[in-house]
């Protein structure tokens, strides 16, 4: 089995890190909706967009 690299590792830590926040948001009683981090775009004009259809629907 290969060694992972370095940026496998540091996705890997981004990822477990990530999954940990949201479920002590659970935890904590925080109604959380389907579009988890994960679903949200990496590049400006996706996350811009998101946040727009976040703030239109409220």
């Amino acid at each position: 089995m290969p060694q992972p690299n370095l940026d496998t590792k540091r996705r890997y830590y981004i990822r477990i890190r990530q999954a940990n926040y949201v479920a002590s948001l659970k935890l904590e009683g925080f109604d959380l909706k389907s579009d988890a981090l994960e679903t949200v775009g990496k590049d400006k004009q996706a996350l811009l967009a998101h946040y727009r259809r976040l703030s239109q629907a409220q």
